[in-house]
């Protein structure tokens, strides 16, 4: 429920013979949906023909049944789903990308946040290129393509590519013959390898796998290249490191919790937050209530914990957004107020234990808080499966600067007061870092301010938009 931006959500399937892949990844982007809500698009490629349709908005929006007739048959396809970290909310800013050149055609989809996306661009513009969107992605595809001039082929450009980009993402490419997908070397976000039948998927989590009756197969490795055609799939470790340094609010927050992330479950993940934040900052109360989506899981574990009954607190307008994808202060607060209504028999005279994943600004916590209060519980005690937000993040999650983030301005006890609780305990560092026994490390520099790749200077965050503006 908090508002917090995040990064996009990636779909792309390899099928060795002409077959439905636009409603295979219909599928797909309909269960990757919670990782952006702004806008989301296919493109379908039939033995070299590309046919694509993107817009704003959500994905049974844009996909109606007569675009996906138009979309046809194909035999490679690759989808996204976004929310802008960097561009903004424009329909040229949907993705994929679509890029003909004079070695053919590539379409491209991206997750994440380039953190030298501006001196790229500049880079190229100098050059003499012209650039129709304001996203990360453009960058990508100029500088796949600059190098696809002088390469054998798509995967070698992709590979010499990727010594020209800093920071994270995770991308689908595909040519008229081969999909291929890359991971960046640090590993921020997940992306992962199935398999339906004699297709091969990638998908930034499991569950869209689930969506499709297809298998997962393993984790695409940090700075892996994967090339997917007809002769089977096949790997350049050239970028390879040892383990990812995963972000860590992928477990918190970001993912479905029926998804696995480098091998570990998320539900389990959000359970053990729970029942650390019990041990941490347990709480004499009544009733344990999570605020949905991402709090319940953790609720649920700290109850377990502590033995204090669960309850069902809040009832959730499924046909509003995630909080998250208000793009303006005023319209998240508005949206927090038709999007949930506390069951008031479940806190009515009761001590209770209210968890949600995170406060960034504190508004929407302080609404939450009251419409529990005005609910009648008798006191609330807030308890948060995260660490306090200290800094920016620069990798895809629009945490975009200290002065937008409570904890920068305010104690524990003075961000408590703020939003009307009667307590408020934060997870710590430590416990956050062992919600999992995943083979990975973690990302938790919007907590410590420790990041496991250079960060950059600043730059406003619409910074294509600004450079637009005074051009």
């Amino acid at each position: 429920m908090s508002a917090i931006h995040e990064e996009c959500g990636v779909f792309a399937i390899y099928s060795p013979e002409t077959t439905d892949v636009a409603v295979q990844t219909y599928m797909g982007l309909y269960a990757l949906q919670h990782r952006g809500q702004e806008s989301c698009g296919i493109v379908v490629n039939d033995r070299g023909v590309f046919t694509y349709h993107k817009d704003l908005g959500l994905v049974h929006d844009v996909f109606t049944k007569d675009v996906l007739e138009h979309l046809g048959e194909g035999n490679i396809a690759v989808g996204h789903v976004r929310y802008s970290t960097t561009g903004s909310s424009r329909r040229s800013n949907a993705q994929p990308l679509v890029v003909r050149h004079v070695k053919g055609s590539m379409a491209i989809a991206h997750n994440g946040n380039l953190t030298n996306a501006y001196e790229l661009r500049t880079e190229y513009e100098l050059k003499g290129a012209i650039f129709h969107s304001t996203n990360d992605t453009e960058v990508i595809s100029y500088a796949i393509t600059e190098q696809r001039l002088v390469c054998g082929s798509i995967e070698e450009a992709v590979e010499k590519a990727m010594y020209r980009l800093k920071g994270a993402y995770c991308i689908a490419v595909m040519s008229p013959q081969k999909l291929i997908i890359a991971r960046d070397p640090v590993g921020f976000h997940p992306l992962s390898i199935g398999k339906l039948g004699d297709s091969v998927i990638a998908s930034s989590e499991t569950c869209a796998f689930d969506s499709i009756g297809a298998e997962f197969v393993r984790d695409v490795r940090p700075g892996e290249i994967v090339v997917i055609d007809k002769n089977g799939m096949r790997s350049i470790t050239t970028h390879c490191t040892d383990k990812p340094h995963l972000c860590v609010f992928e477990y918190v927050y970001f993912a479905r919790p029926d998804s696995l992330i480098e091998g570990a479950s998320v539900h389990k993940a959000r359970l053990k937050a729970g029942e650390y934040l019990w041990k941490e900052h347990p709480a004499d109360a009544d009733v344990v209530i999570g605020v949905p989506d991402s709090g319940l899981d953790a609720a649920l574990g700290y109850a377990n914990a502590s033995g204090i009954p669960y309850g069902v607190g809040f009832i959730k307008n499924r046909y509003v957004g995630r909080t998250f994808i208000q793009p303006s202060q005023t319209e998240r607060t508005n949206s927090v107020k038709i999007k949930l209504n506390v069951i008031k028999d479940t806190v009515k005279g009761k001590r209770v234990v209210l968890i949600d994943d995170s406060i960034v600004r504190g508004t929407t916590s302080r609404r939450i808080v009251n419409l529990v209060r005005e609910a009648g519980a008798k006191e609330i005690h807030m308890r948060i499966s995260c660490p306090p937000f200290t800094n920016p993040c620069y990798f895809g999650t629009d945490i975009d600067s200290k002065e937008n983030l409570i904890a920068c301005r305010m104690s524990v006890d003075e961000i408590c007061r703020e939003i009307g609780a009667d307590s408020l305990g934060y997870l710590s560092v430590e416990g956050v870092n062992s919600l999992t026994d995943a083979d990975c490390r973690f990302c938790d520099g919007c907590f410590t301010g420790n990041y496991p790749a250079e960060v950059p200077m600043e730059i406003p965050k619409d910074k294509f938009e600004f450079k637009i503006e005074k051009s």
